[in-house]
């Protein structure tokens, strides 16, 4: 039977994650939940640790990199088979996780991303969000040379393998693009699956459009250096 662990990254998720986390455990009754608290200043830990969450707090807000690669690290250092980011701020709906989970479970790809683009539900982003996300999937799918259509998607599935690179390496700023990048050079299969995804459930997105436009900036060039890299598996 594998071993799944999911990996759920958190800054200031009080009014949401304890719902997440109990409709997570309802869908996936086995699996370990690994709440990453990135310095949250609200009761973000002590919900988790109650609803039976294994929660690591990181002393500082360090950035969803630093957090993921946190749970990344755990899940390598506990040999779970499988990890699935999923965030806590109820946008990833528990009850999608299977659409994740069964290709890397039946070995088709090493990591499934959910997409938003691919035809379940609806979203509709602000122009200039829908504007980036459009760059990225361009740059990216010419770069990997594999069509991907939603890269900035943080609802993800992952093998033992990525479990173990990841652990390794793992990008710092806004790394859901530059991951991909890394992963296809280091020769895994990573594929898409069609999702719904929800609004916000509680709380308050840290991108505004200036830092969406630093974003896109800094990520785009994070891709261009990521090709010049020699990557190892």
């Amino acid at each position: 039977m594998n071993r799944v662990l999911v990996i759920m990254p958190a800054y200031n998720e009080a009014e949401s994650i304890g719902a997440v986390i109990s409709a997570v455990k309802k869908e996936l009754p086995d699996a370990d939940i690994f709440v990453v608290n990135d310095g949250s200043k609200d009761a973000t830990s002590s919900i988790a640790k109650r609803l039976g969450a294994i929660v690591a707090d990181l002393p500082y807000n360090m950035g969803i990199g630093a957090a993921m690669q946190t749970g990344y690290r755990y899940a390598f250092a506990n040999d779970y088979d499988i990890a699935i980011q999923v965030d806590a701020d109820g946008q990833h709906p528990p009850d999608q996780i299977n659409n994740l989970v069964a290709p890397v479970m039946e070995q088709k790809a090493d990591m499934v991303i959910g997409s938003r683009f691919l035809g379940e539900g609806e979203y509709y982003p602000s122009f200039a969000r829908h504007l980036g996300m459009k760059i990225f999937a361009f740059v990216v799918s010419v770069m990997t040379g594999r069509k991907i259509t939603d890269t900035t998607s943080g609802f993800r599935a992952a093998n033992k393998g990525v479990i173990r690179f990841f652990a390794n390496n793992y990008p710092e700023d806004y790394p859901e693009v530059e991951a991909i990048v890394l992963l296809r050079k280091a020769g895994f299969n990573i594929i898409e699956t069609p999702v719904r995804m929800e609004a916000r459930a509680g709380g308050v997105s840290s991108i505004t459009p200036l830092r969406s436009l630093y974003y896109m900036v800094k990520v785009l060039l994070a891709v261009f250096v990521d090709m010049l890299k020699k990557v190892e598996r």
